[in-house]
């Protein structure tokens, strides 16, 4: 059982749309704020904002590769279950992802 502040937190992060869909995609694949930019025709500083309230709640881990960081979501995270209980619910983002490679922008980063 979760603390009911500790529920709280996770369901208003995962309240915004943004936020929701960068962690459907996250629970798929790490990603880096680049390929988030063209999967969610978002601004980069929009993206970054976003990002950052997840990883200050311990949802998202970031990992950096050369000068480059890749986020990716933290399935250790003790209200990971919750959040796999929301992600059951809402729409796979693997096409967004296959999308991208099709495109040749998988890795912008690289």
């Amino acid at each position: 059982m979760y603390h009911i502040e500790e529920t709280a937190t996770i369901l208003k992060l995962l309240g915004d749309k943004t936020r929701l869909t960068i962690t459907a995609i996250l629970n798929e694949t790490d990603c880096c704020v680049c390929e988030l930019v063209d999967m969610l025709q978002m601004s980069q500083p929009a993206i970054s904002q976003h990002l950052r309230k997840l990883k200050d709640n311990g949802l998202v881990k970031e990992t950096k590769k050369a000068q480059w960081v890749f986020y990716s979501l933290n399935k250790q995270h003790v209200c990971y279950p919750l959040i796999q209980s929301i992600l059951d619910h809402v729409s796979n983002k693997g096409e967004e992802i296959d999308r991208l490679e099709q495109k040749g922008k998988r890795i912008l980063c690289e």
